[in-house]
């Protein structure tokens, strides 16, 4: 495991990772670039209000119960019905790209372009993740690369010591011991979306962000309870395609940011820890090629070599095809031959 000390400081490649013939607009600046005026320091409260603890305690702790009770309902009855499989799969598909498409690669790091509805349209559908406020989300991650695996970085698990019980320390609060912290709430992280903020549609959606949270169990709990007519079947759809789907989609996010910092290939220069983990790749829908994003982080690409499988990417190839998605940016042979640290 490299030393945190010897990280030297993130450098990226904002200023040429567009379409060849463009000027890359101001937006990307605002998604890539570091944000003059905030303190690399630690300047958010370390302990949050009591309120946001509960609230994360809750979002952490009901998933996990239902995953508990899903392995016992699965020991005593068996499969769970295809029904149920299906809401759960399709669910964390659906939601888990609203996450990588929506609210990482356009809304963060602006990697293409698309019309207003299309963007309010992933926000909507990231938000059904219950990964917290969409725009306090893609702030979070702005400051993550502006400090990646150095003091200031929200969620690196290099900032805990030296040590395997500090190794431990480091995993747990990049894994979601850092959402107890008061950088949720903090007024400073307003400085790293002002480009969202401007946009009035996506600001009204983030704040019926609750309403968005009660769609994301209510939903399923309907399918399940329609389509058997029974109570037990709105019960089990609540279970499965609510909150296993939850439990799944969080942890698989939350990976990204304590496994791919920790565990996988490095594949590029990126003045950080970050690695390729392939396994994360694949679960993470092409998020946990997270050594190539930390390269370049506009890219829409995550997977660069043939055989990195990149869902999300395919998705964005998909809008482009259907006349939704244009100037896809991504990095020149010259500019990975520059930053490539294997053959």
């Amino acid at each position: 495991m490299e030393s945190s000390a010897a990280a030297p400081s993130l450098q990226p490649d904002h200023d040429s990772l567009h379409p060849a013939g463009t000027t890359e607009p101001t937006h990307l600046h605002l998604a890539n670039a570091p944000v003059p005026g905030v303190s690399r320091e630690r300047d958010f409260p370390v302990e949050a209000p009591w309120p946001q603890k509960v609230a994360m305690l809750l979002a952490v702790t009901l998933p996990f119960a239902a995953v508990i009770l899903g392995i016992v309902l699965l020991w005593q009855r068996g499969f769970m019905g295809w029904l149920y499989l299906a809401m759960l799969l399709v669910g964390w598909a659906l939601t888990g790209l609203g996450i990588t498409v929506g609210f990482h690669r356009l809304l963060t790091h602006r990697s293409f372009d698309t019309y207003r509805w299309v963007r309010a349209t992933w926000m909507l559908i990231g938000a059904l993740s219950v990964e917290g406020s969409p725009l306090v989300w893609c702030a979070v991650h702005r400051r993550h690369h502006q400090y990646s695996d150095q003091q200031g970085d929200p969620h690196s698990p290099h900032l805990a010591g030296d040590g395997w019980l500090a190794w431990w320390r480091g995993l747990w609060h990049s894994h979601s011991g850092w959402l107890f912290t008061g950088i949720w709430s903090h007024p400073e992280m307003q400085r790293y979306i002002p480009d969202l903020l401007a946009d009035p549609v996506l600001v009204k959606l983030d704040r019926l962000y609750f309403v968005w949270i009660l769609l994301s169990f209510i939903i399923p709990t309907a399918i399940g309870g329609l389509v058997t007519g029974t109570i037990e079947g709105a019960a089990l759809g609540l279970l499965w395609g609510g909150f296993v789907r939850v439990f799944v989609t969080h942890h698989v996010t939350w990976s990204i940011n304590s496994i791919c910092h920790l565990m996988g290939q490095r594949e590029y220069a990126s003045g950080d820890h970050s690695r390729n983990n392939w396994v994360c790749g694949i679960l993470s829908f092409g998020e946990g090629w997270h050594n190539n994003h930390h390269a370049f982080p506009t890219s829409a690409r995550h997977g660069l070599r043939w055989w990195q499988f990149d869902c999300s990417w395919l998705v964005i190839r998909a809008m482009e095809f259907c006349g939704l998605a244009w100037n896809l940016r991504l990095p020149s042979a010259q500019q990975m031959a520059d930053k490539r640290l294997v053959p």
